[in-house]
């Protein structure tokens, strides 16, 4: 009974602290920046949230499901459901978040993501088209539907979440390699098209981070992948499926905590001159010198062994 009247008096304290900066901010009154933060039901997302929140930001934490964002509500964030696979959702939602900022909004981080583990050529048109949705088109669209509020108020931070894998191929990974190789050219592209603008663009490109990735990636290859028909069928069963089903195999070298990523994410939000691009682990710093001075036959030679 006491946890249940400590969760109804955080869920009361949230809903009142929320109430009042959203009449302040209509107002003009509010100076709490704000930022909506996407994919936090764990992770990376989840920890960006909380720390920002507790930095002073106001954090307009979004999940997937409904329930996860009812999850972070309990815990005192300020959460909405939106799912980049749903184009009309999504507008929903940023309409919801400016009605309560009165229409401003200081950053986006766009975070979510999935990965389809598998070859190239055993990936479907329909998975591909399905990864490419929700991986890019709909960050970008999202990206669309905030910019033009940045640039009224004169002001703005986008951070895009990419990856080593933005950076460097790895077998049977293309299909998220493709996401985040693309994302790296559009918002390398962004940046050209708005340099003169008050709005900076950032990359935060992490290595291994301790996340749910491959987990949540299991439902996705179990769907998409017939790997017992592969050409590659003893790398499925010799490599891939152990690395995604056993538990103790799970943990990557190097592999760090979320808080290593907020911390990028929070120098890209607060410094007067946010970078273009922000390595968290070392395999990321490593394969960002590898590409750039190594010839292409010795670092293709090293990384297909990967």
């Amino acid at each position: 009974m006491v946890q249940h009247n400590s969760g109804n008096a955080t869920l009361q304290r949230s809903t009142l602290c929320n109430s009042i900066a959203a009449f302040a901010g209509k107002l003009g009154f509010s100076t709490m920046k704000s930022i909506l933060i996407t994919g936090c039901s764990s992770g990376i997302g989840y920890d960006a949230a909380h720390a920002l929140a507790k930095r002073g930001w106001r954090v307009f934490a979004t999940c997937r499901q409904q329930k996860d964002a009812d999850r972070l509500v309990n815990e005192g964030l300020e959460a909405l459901s939106l799912d980049y696979a749903d184009a009309a959702g999504m507008k929903a939602t940023v309409t919801e978040i400016f009605a309560r900022t009165g229409g401003r909004l200081d950053a986006l981080f766009n975070n979510g993501a999935y990965a389809i583990p598998g070859a190239v050529e055993d990936l479907p048109r329909e998975a591909m088209r399905a990864i490419f949705e929700v991986n890019l088109f709909g960050q970008f669209e999202l990206i669309r539907h905030v910019l033009p509020a940045m640039k009224a108020q004169g002001s703005g931070r986008i951070i895009n979440c990419s990856s080593v894998l933005g950076i460097v191929a790895l077998r049977m990974r293309g299909a998220y390699i493709g996401t985040k190789f693309a994302m790296e050219g559009m918002t390398d592209a962004l940046r050209f098209e708005n340099h003169a603008s008050p709005i900076h663009f950032s990359l935060i490109e992490p290595g291994p981070i301790a996340t749910r990735i491959r987990e949540n990636a299991i439902p996705h290859f179990e769907r998409w992948i017939d790997w017992e028909g592969s050409a590659h069928r003893e790398i499925y069963a010799t490599e891939l499926r152990p690395r995604l089903y056993a538990p103790s195999a799970r943990k990557d070298r190097f592999e760090l905590q979320p808080s290593a990523v907020t911390a990028k994410l929070v120098h890209a939000l607060e410094s007067r001159k946010p970078r273009a691009r922000y390595f968290v682990t070392t395999p990321t710093y490593f394969a960002r010198f590898a590409k750039r001075f190594m010839p292409d036959a010795w670092s293709d030679a090293l990384f297909r062994r990967q």
